[in-house]
């Protein structure tokens, strides 16, 4: 059975805040992975590099922490079907590597679709839908309380992977990524603070940037965004295994992040 491409998960009618979860699963359609090169063991090993395991639990305790439920959106299929935080076109810079909105290449830049691949179906069936379930659900916010916090929960391995393009700078425990247009100060303060507990916090290193639906990118300054890269050492056994005891440490700050910036404005 093919599972649902994506989940909006209602919180509290008050409140603007939106945890979106696009890496946590491993989810492939029989058809999509008829289309991988990747043997069983291989792609396994694949999942177990590029899932960002267990961010949904961690988001799911974050919000039953929070005073107010935040919303959450909740990628149900893996990365390896499309990458819902790529450009679909050529202005995103891991196409450079194999990795666009359809990857072609895996995290050690090995074949993982044959090439010339053409990534315009699966653009179609699942990239699309699913940027436009998101708009629908940031101006749902938006429409209920004027204004929308998007809250990218990721994780990310403690050493470089291949495919990284930017392996030189800090690997902190927790990494904040920010957009010039819809990170403002006091959303970046309100998550040095909440995650000052769980150890060193950094901007924009190793990854930057945040995700915004197109719609809304540069233009909506109602809309607010910041990306939370958890190291997974920090939580969990790598790559790909269970979660340990710290898992919920990081949900209380996730969760006090939320009850930050989830008052009046």
């Amino acid at each position: 059975m093919t599972p649902r491409p994506s989940d909006l998960l209602p919180g509290a009618a008050g409140s603007p805040v939106l945890l979106h979860v696009p890496h946590a699963a491993r989810a492939i359609p029989d058809d999509v992975r008829a289309g991988l090169v990747l043997d069983d063991p291989a792609l396994a090993r694949e999942l177990d590099h590029i899932t960002d395991a267990h961010t949904d639990t961690l988001a799911e305790r974050a919000a039953a922490l929070a005073s107010a439920r935040p919303w959450r959106f909740v990628n149900r299929l893996s990365r390896l079907v499309v990458d819902p935080e790529r450009f679909p076109d050529e202005r995103e810079e891991m196409l450079a590597v194999g990795m666009g909105a359809v990857y072609t290449r895996t995290t050690h830049r090995e074949p993982l679709r044959p090439e010339p691949a053409d990534p315009g179906p699966l653009v179609e069936r699942y990239f699309r839908p699913y940027a436009e379930a998101m708009t629908r659900a940031v101006a749902g916010r938006l429409a209920a309380t004027g204004r929308a916090v998007v809250i990218d929960v990721h994780s990310y391995p403690t050493k470089p992977l291949p495919y990284e393009l930017h392996q030189d700078g800090p690997r902190p425990a927790v990494c904040l990524g920010t957009d010039p247009f819809h990170t403002p100060p006091g959303l970046t303060g309100a998550a040095r603070t909440a995650f000052a507990r769980c150890g060193e916090v950094a901007l924009d290193s190793p990854f930057a940037g945040t995700y915004v639906p197109l719609a809304h990118y540069g233009v909506d300054r109602r809309v607010s965004a910041l990306m939370v890269e958890i190291r997974r050492d920090t939580y969990m056994t790598e790559p790909g295994g269970p979660a340990g005891p710290d898992l919920e440490h990081l949900a209380t700050a996730l969760a006090d992040l939320v009850d930050a910036v989830g008052g009046a404005a």
